[in-house]
């Protein structure tokens, strides 16, 4: 008895193996780069209160998350290939650090817009954050998902072989330095892109 032919792929399937579409590589890129805009612009004189570099650089903050939101998409869609449960595990803790993220930014921004002096803006967050939950929904505890969904993501795939063994390193490498200072902003980010690189770069010789 010979055996039975394999079925054919369709395209639809071996394309789900990695993020797809231009949208998808444009995130690929954009959301670090925001993300370490916005880590330099903090750096400046006159950024830390109102005014344009509070502004400007809470936008790229904004813009980074949002784009962060495709990029996880795109991370869900390759682990829901081989299993829905950790694909789901760490798109809803990444996309939960990343629904708080926004909020805390909104709140950043609306704050720069209704405060003129920094002694005022330090007010206005003193009384937001004496709300019960504030702190720890939006600043504390349930933005840090973003970073531990989006290495749990990474840890998986790479297990999988879907990324190199030290792509995790490089987003733990990444978490270490923005939790040391948020000065390191820019260089944790590096570090993301630098993680995500080898599935974009799939990606854009397909889009």
């Amino acid at each position: 008895m010979t055996a039975a032919a394999p079925a054919p792929v369709s395209p639809a399937v071996a394309t789900a193996t990695r993020p797809t579409g231009r949208l998808s590589v444009l995130a690929g890129i954009a959301a670090p780069a925001l993300f370490g805009v916005y880590g330099v612009i903090r750096l400046l004189p006159g950024s830390r209160q109102p005014g344009p570099g509070w502004t400007v650089g809470h936008l790229c903050l904004l813009g980074a998350l949002l784009t962060f939101g495709v990029v996880f998409r795109d991370l869900y869609r390759v682990l829901a290939e081989r299993g829905r449960v950790a694909a789901v595990l760490g798109y809803g803790t990444a996309m939960v650090g990343t629904a708080t993220g926004v909020g805390q930014v909104l709140i950043d921004l609306y704050s720069g817009f209704r405060a003129d002096t920094l002694a005022e803006q330090n007010r206005f967050f003193a009384e937001v954050q004496s709300y019960p939950g504030v702190l720890p929904i939006f600043y504390q505890v349930l933005p840090v998902f973003f970073h531990l969904g989006l290495l749990a993501m990474v840890i998986v795939l790479a297990v999988r072989r879907r990324l190199p063994f030290w792509s995790p390193l490089a987003i733990l490498a990444g978490v270490v330095a923005m939790a040391a200072s948020m000065d390191m902003m820019t260089v944790g980010v590096a570090f993301y892109a630098l993680a995500l690189l080898p599935l974009y770069r799939q990606a854009s010789r397909q889009a």
